[in-house]
């Protein structure tokens, strides 16, 4: 039966009435594809602690509680301070439990009896928590669950399937959608005939992607004119074959508005929820580096909103079929031509995404303002709490009654636990005063900084 589809920008869904186990197994991101996985997490700054993120919101999803959240690294504990005390969050426990550790519980668990295992582990196998999730459905959260007899939020097909693009592709086209121009690859030597395809169709560039990847990893862009192909990792083809797609943006003769918007999206077992609506912000290769709510463009084009949220509610619909349940993101592309914008779905990401965190932590705090959110990268690590303090000095840090301001919702460090990055989600009544809460920030604040991917 298919579930029901609720439209509710701002105003967030009552998510799961269960407590969890919450493994952030990030290296899992791309199933068994390691060269993938390996690739993206050298180029993510602060990696390790990339997992503390989700303690800011684990307990709004999963408000029965209690909850535990395993990771990487510890959080750095004055932003938990901060967290628990001036917002006032309520927030989960936490164990260590690196990703060696995450590889070998499956036989730990199945090798020792309860008396032998250490206290860490035993008390994963007494948690009261009936339910087991994590970035992912692997299998190797699967079999974690099954032997702490415990159940898993989404199923591993589900999981696996609502984030392979190529399925999605099929579904759009069956469904009569809007698909961007689009050839296989089975491998490295057939790409250049699709790119002399997509060439005699127009298109002066494309982009070569893979059926999963996430945070533009698992695509490339390349020009269709071109002598000697190089530097297509064989990884994209680790799932079969690649999608070569034709390349639009502003360079495109005729367009002349280009945007990135996304959906968020929690499905439970009846119901598909599409509860913001963000507009990502994205480097000029095309990698994630922030979002923010509503989109931007929005006035100009009337007849945006309905359209976007009309396929959304299609694509909620498949994934909801594959199996998956949880938070997601349907992202898109718009295209602006004479007055009139074309919506085309890019892919869905099935799992807590880069924006989930601040889409639920603002529409917690604020559902009816703006808000966005950036990776801020320092020159130089800083202490935590003197960060804190600097922030709250210059007036910017955001408490409960205030009509704006900026929250710090996880802190990534470096092996010293100073931090190296953060991830900051501003709060305002447009989206000019959030500008101005950043630039506030960063022109008062003796750090130097810059922006990073997410």
């Amino acid at each position: 039966m298919p579930p029901e589809i609720k439209t509710t920008p701002g105003k967030l869904p009552r998510f799961w009435d269960r407590s969890v186990l919450f493994f952030c197994n990030m290296h899992s991101i791309f199933y068994d594809n390691q060269e993938e996985t390996d690739d993206l997490l050298s180029q993510i700054y602060g990696a390790h602690s990339y997992g503390s993120r989700v303690v800011s919101i684990l307990n709004l999803l999963f408000h029965r509680g209690p909850n535990k959240i395993l990771l990487e690294a510890a959080p750095e504990p004055n932003l938990l301070d901060y967290l628990s005390g001036d917002l006032r969050l309520s927030l989960p426990s936490f164990d260590v439990l690196d990703h060696r550790g995450y590889q070998d519980l499956v036989s730990t668990l199945q090798a020792k009896g309860t008396s032998e295992l250490d206290p860490s582990v035993e008390a994963l196998r007494n948690h009261p928590a009936s339910w087991v999730d994590g970035f992912v459905t692997d299998r190797i959260l699967v079999q974690v669950a099954t032997r702490l007899k415990k159940r898993t939020i989404s199923t591993f097909e589900g999981s696996k399937n609502g984030n392979n693009k190529y399925l999605l592709y099929l579904h759009q086209v069956e469904q009569g959608l809007p698909v961007f121009e689009t050839f296989l690859a089975a491998n490295p030597a057939e790409v250049p005939s699709c790119l002399d395809r997509l060439n005699a169709l127009g298109y002066r560039k494309a982009v070569i992607k893979a059926q999963i990847g996430a945070s533009g990893y698992g695509m490339v862009k390349v020009e269709t004119r071109v002598s000697r192909l190089q530097g297509i990792p064989d990884y994209l083809f680790f799932e079969g074959p690649c999608m070569v797609q034709g390349w639009l943006d502003q360079e495109t003769k005729g367009v002349d508005t280009v945007g990135s918007p996304s959906i968020q999206m929690f499905l439970n077992d009846e119901t598909v929820f599409m509860f913001d609506w963000t507009e990502q912000i994205l480097s000029a290769e095309s990698v994630h580096e922030g979002n923010m709510s509503p989109p931007p463009y929005i006035p100009r084009y009337p007849e945006l909103a309905q359209e976007l949220f009309r396929q959304g509610a299609i694509a909620g619909e498949w994934l909801h079929a594959q199996g998956y349940r949880g938070t997601a993101s349907t992202d898109f592309l718009v295209i602006g031509k004479e007055g009139r914008a074309q919506v085309i779905i890019c892919e869905i990401n099935a799992r807590v995404t880069g924006a989930t965190y601040p889409s639920l932590l603002a529409r917690h705090f604020a559902p009816d303002g703006c808000w966005s959110m950036r990776n801020i990268q320092f020159r130089k690590s800083v202490d935590g709490d003197q960060l804190l303090s600097l922030m709250d000095r210059a007036a910017v840090l955001y408490r409960p009654g205030k009509d704006n301001g900026i929250i710090p919702f996880n802190f990534n460090t470096d092996h010293e636990g100073k931090v190296i990055k953060g991830q900051f989600l501003c709060l305002g009544e447009n989206h000019e005063t959030c500008n101005r809460l950043l630039a506030k920030a960063w022109t008062e604040l003796p750090v130097e900084w810059g922006y990073d991917r997410d």
